[in-house]
């Protein structure tokens, strides 16, 4: 009886500890409060395995994944071409599928280039399912302004060599219209109809 208490409140422990999934970053965009802007920056990556690159990254396609080839950390680099407000970053992991390629630990840096990026946040990732977000703020709980972020996968499950990332999302706040506060159209019909083509 006792080794069934146990175990049953070990298992209990190991699910609550786990990384909870953010909600799908679509969900986001459609509130219209932030737009994803990683089509604007250059990416580079410190290793991969061919097949298994920026491409794959940012294909929107859960099924595949950037593999690194190398020493840890592996690295993801964001460039953009001029200095961007950013406010979250959205991370795609599945320890269910990719197992001691799951990156365990995180850090996400910031800077005008690579001589002086600095860490702004580290996350510990417990076998984590889903879209992971990172807010990207200041000490006043502001939107950073940034030329470069920088992912650095510094562990993984089991003592992994290699990472595993299904998709990386990058998102600015919308800015409010100049002319005044309108409230933002979210509908299906006003979505299609928003832009000019």
């Amino acid at each position: 009886m006792y080794f069934f208490f146990h175990l049953f409140c070990k298992q209990k422990m190991t699910t609550a500890n786990k990384t909870p999934p953010g909600a799908d970053p679509k969900q986001l965009e459609r509130t219209g409060t932030v737009r994803e802007i990683g089509s604007q920056a250059v990416w580079s990556l410190s290793s991969c395995k061919p097949g298994f690159g920026v491409d794959q990254l940012r294909d929107d396609n859960l099924e595949t994944y950037w593999q690194s080839d190398g020493s840890q950390p592996h690295l993801v680099n964001i460039q953009f071409r001029r200095k961007t407000t950013v406010k979250t970053l959205c991370i795609y992991a599945d320890y269910k599928s990719d197992e001691s390629y799951t990156p365990s630990k995180i850090s996400v840096r910031v800077g005008n280039n690579f001589h002086n990026l600095q860490e702004i946040r580290q996350l510990e990732l417990v076998e984590p399912s889903g879209w992971i977000h990172v807010p990207l703020t200041d000490t006043h709980k502001k939107p950073i302004r940034t030329f470069m972020i920088q992912i650095a996968v510094l562990a993984n499950h089991q003592n992994g060599r290699d990472t595993h990332m299904r998709q990386i999302k990058v998102y600015t706040p919308v800015e409010e219209s100049s002319i005044g506060k309108f409230p933002r159209g979210t509908t299906i019909d006003f979505m299609m109809y928003r832009s000019i083509r």
